[in-house]
């Protein structure tokens, strides 16, 4: 299982980063647009502060 960093979970980053966490990955992520960061709660993945703590202490970052 990869930790993935995810900056970005719009039209595309959103159904990229549900795919991943989908297949058991852990998956954090940020986006200024605050219905995207519920969405991409409510489907199981991990809530950063910003970008900068979306691409800390992960293998994989996504942008």
């Amino acid at each position: 299982m990869a930790k993935i960093g995810f900056i970005g979970l719009g039209n595309m980053g959103g159904p990229m980063a549900a795919h991943l966490i989908n297949a058991n990955h852990q998956v954090k992520g940020f986006d200024v647009v605050s219905g995207c960061i519920t969405r991409f709660k409510d489907k199981g993945g991990l809530v950063a502060k910003d970008n900068t703590n979306a691409a800390s202490d992960v293998d994989i970052i996504i942008t």
